[in-house]
């Protein structure tokens, strides 16, 4: 990189924003993985995360939100331990600070509804009670998440939202690479 011209980095820029456009692609074949993976629930990780972005969608929340529903447990496979910031990095540049953080601290507030049956504090998410957030995460919780786990529930294949994934990651919002990709473009 010390030694790197302008021309190495026009190059480099080039095959960067082509790689970046197959983003949405990577992202959906990495959510496939969550298929057939059951933890012990009554429905899998892919169902979960269909349920609780369709639960979403039909409740009118738009795309962005409805694409953070879809992939809020996507890191469940890399980060065993820290799910929530796995996914919420992932969708950081491409989502406002509201859902980025949604995602990133759904763990927590998700604990409410099952964290007493493990020994642990199901208030946990009460040390984020001051925050802006914390009602939207809340809610994200309540209405969509915690449901989303009903095996008889008829949520929407994943090619339904495969366009709306699409479209969220089409351009993002918040990254310092946003000008460098743009220019390359």
């Amino acid at each position: 990189m010390k030694e790197g011209t302008a021309e190495d980095w026009a190059i480099i820029g080039g095959e960067y924003s082509a790689f970046a456009k197959g983003l949405a692609d990577r992202v959906l074949d990495h959510l496939r993985l969550l298929d057939g993976d059951f933890g012990g629930f009554p429905v899998d990780r892919l169902e979960h995360s269909l349920q609780t972005a369709t639960r979403a969608y039909r409740d009118g929340r738009d795309e962005p939100y409805v694409v953070m529903a879809l992939l809020h447990d996507i890191g469940d496979t890399l980060g065993s331990y820290n799910h929530p910031e796995v996914a919420a990095s992932i969708l950081k540049p491409f989502v406002s600070e509201e859902l980025h953080w949604i995602c990133q601290n759904h763990g927590a507030f998700q604990g409410y509804y099952y964290f007493h049956h493990l020994g642990m504090d199901r208030n946990i998410r009460d040390r984020f009670g001051d925050h802006p957030h914390y009602a939207a995460c809340a809610e994200f919780c309540e209405k969509y998440d915690q449901a989303a786990f009903d095996p008889d529930y008829e949520s929407e294949p994943l090619e339904f939202f495969e366009p709306m994934v699409r479209r969220v990651f089409e351009r993002p919002i918040n990254s310092m690479y946003t000008k460098a990709v743009e220019e390359a473009a």
